[in-house]
């Protein structure tokens, strides 16, 4: 059992719960692991990496993440989204085109500061345990890339729909809590929906009903590679399996590379491949390749 498990994670459920669902359907002691958290009351795409996959993690969690979800203006809350206490409340009629403008301020790269209800760390302590006991914490911005943010529709009195394109570690409620602000009347984030982390989108995802309805478990893992095909590929002859096996720096001359590829600078993240067997991911340096995820069976 080795793979990706395209998840469609469900609202009302945590993502190390979600883990903890699909650990169950499968055999004993696989290794299970997520690859970028999604809020409890948020829904979508939320990787699962299962058995070698989970040592894939620091290279899937880099990439780019759709979300769609709804700004609620005039509404502020300690949360940043509506599960939480209600700070201020007041009517507001503000033009699409206001919001669209103050959008577009958070794009490219910015500085976020994190919500105090988040998982982050501070003393060993997630903050969101800090802030239920009424404590408070010295937050600092973290720099965030944002691609992206599209109004696509108003759905109701203040509520707008949007599309937003990121790197990892943004956080939307904060987003939607800095565009009120920039607007002047507060806002916050009253729906989320992650529609692509990656390679893995919305339209593949799998329910957890859907996981447990198949019997042949298997079926429902995506291949070692899926959420890799961004880095160039490296092909190992086979004559060369055990070294590999083995961690040995690879040689230029054991390895084949895309000609457009051959020059490119040392510390180039690399797929490995034996053949046409994944064998992991690793890194061009002056020597040759250095393998830093290894999947190959000794």
């Amino acid at each position: 059992m080795n793979g990706f498990i395209n998840l469609l994670k469900p609202p009302g459920m945590t993502s190390s719960d979600a883990v903890l669902a699909v650990r169950r359907l499968l055999p004993k002691k696989t290794a299970v692991g997520h690859g970028g958290t999604l809020d409890p009351d948020a829904a979508g795409v939320l990787p699962i990496c299962v058995g070698k996959a989970t040592r894939l993690f620091d290279y899937i969690i880099d990439k780019q993440k759709v979300y769609v979800g709804e700004l609620c203006l005039g509404v502020t809350t300690d949360t940043y989204d509506l599960s939480g206490r209600i700070i201020s409340a007041k009517t507001v009629n503000m033009d699409v085109s206001r919001i669209e403008e103050a959008a577009r301020t958070f794009t490219g790269q910015i500085m976020q500061l994190p919500p105090m209800y988040s998982a982050l760390k501070q003393g060993g302590e997630p903050l969101y345990k800090k802030a239920r006991k009424g404590q408070t914490a010295e937050l600092q911005p973290r720099p965030v890339r944002v691609d992206s943010i599209e109004i696509l529709e108003q759905t109701a009195e203040n509520r707008f729909l949007m599309r937003i394109a990121c790197g990892k570690g943004v956080y939307i409620r904060s987003l939607m809590h800095d565009i009120g602000q920039k607007l002047g009347c507060g806002g916050c984030m009253s729906f989320l929906m992650r529609e692509r982390a990656g390679a893995m989108d919305v339209s593949g995802a799998l329910t957890l009903d859907e996981i447990v309805s198949e019997p042949d478990k298997s079926a429902c893992l995506l291949p070692l590679d899926f959420m890799l095909d961004a880095y160039p590929k490296a092909v190992v002859a086979e004559q060369y399996r055990q070294n590999v096996i083995n961690g040995q720096t690879i040689r230029p001359a054991w390895a084949s590379l895309p000609c457009e590829e051959a020059g490119e600078e040392a510390g180039k993240t690399l797929r490995l491949y034996v053949g046409d067997e994944f064998a992991g991911m690793g890194e061009r340096t002056p020597d040759g390749i250095r393998i830093n995820a290894m999947l190959l069976d000794r």
